[in-house]
């Protein structure tokens, strides 16, 4: 925990956050300057090395600063509550496009961050994203019906496909060298959704129905 931060007015500490958020966002970590943030958030360059030891320090705390309102966002969309998982995955896509807009710089932060490959920081990174990814996977996959689904399916390797199907969509659009559009992933999403439905869902017969 950085206690130095952390007794700092609420205004400067968002002030802060904003703008690693924004400087890390628009460039990788290595073409991040310290300087540039201490300019952003309106304060020296010394005075952001005395709340954070180096780069990498902000770096990794703005990551987990970003999962911390991430799942109080998720919580706050019902994502966690237990029920149809193809309903859960969409209450869990409509947060996270309402994250995306509502905090820009800290959602594409957070995606440039899980693609980053500075070996300073990636592993870090990429620990913390499985060590969450793994957890939720559990909870999910305990809950779920397998009467739900097409007879005989592997639940954890469907839940699988489907992660590395949205990573990949979005991975897809990185490389475009674009800002992400948020409009164009809610309907990437959608279709990738209605297709997973159409495979994975068991129909639903007429006797069920009755």
């Amino acid at each position: 925990m950085n206690e130095k931060f952390y007794k700092l007015p609420a205004e400067k500490q968002r002030r802060i956050l904003n703008a690693g958020y924004r400087v890390f966002s628009r460039n990788n970590y290595r073409k991040s300057p310290m300087s540039e943030i201490a300019g952003e958030a309106g304060i020296s360059k010394s005075l952001l090395f005395h709340y954070f030891y180096n780069k990498k320090e902000l770096y990794l705390f703005l990551w987990e600063e970003a999962a911390r309102i991430s799942v109080r966002h998720l919580a706050e969309y019902g994502c966690y509550v237990p029920g149809d998982l193809f309903e859960m995955m969409e209450r869990g896509m409509r947060a996270k496009l309402e994250l995306i807009r509502e905090y820009p710089d800290m959602s594409f932060f957070v995606i440039k961050a899980y693609y980053e490959r500075e070996p300073e920081i990636s592993e870090e990174i990429q620990k913390s994203y499985r060590n969450f990814v793994s957890f939720r996977a559990e909870g999910i996959l305990k809950e779920l019906d397998p009467a739900g689904f097409i007879p005989g399916i592997d639940l954890g390797m469907m839940y699988k496909e489907m992660l590395l199907a949205s990573e990949g969509y979005v991975w897809k659009l990185i490389q475009r060298g674009e800002p992400l559009d948020v409009d164009e992933l809610e309907r990437g999403f959608s279709e990738l959704m209605a297709f997973w439905k159409q495979i994975y869902r068991r129909p639903v017969r007429e006797e069920d129905s009755k």
